[in-house]
């Protein structure tokens, strides 16, 4: 169970992202995407960026485990 609270927007972009690296077309640009809105959300929310990017990581990768 994650400590954070993900705005949905940031869910749905690391889904995008996690899909395109399994099918092996991640780019740059939506990589980049992902992690300023991350920085955003830890900013706002006042966590530290490292903590929240694994937390997010966990709660989409691993929502059905």
């Amino acid at each position: 169970m994650s400590d954070f609270d993900f705005p949905d927007d940031l869910l749905a972009a690391e889904r995008e992202a996690w899909a395109a690296i399994q099918a092996g077309t991640l780019t740059p640009e939506l990589a980049g995407a992902v992690q300023d809105r991350l920085t955003a959300y830890a900013a706002e929310a006042e966590v530290g960026r490292y903590k929240a990017e694994m937390a997010l990581k966990r709660a989409v990768r691993h929502a059905e485990g």
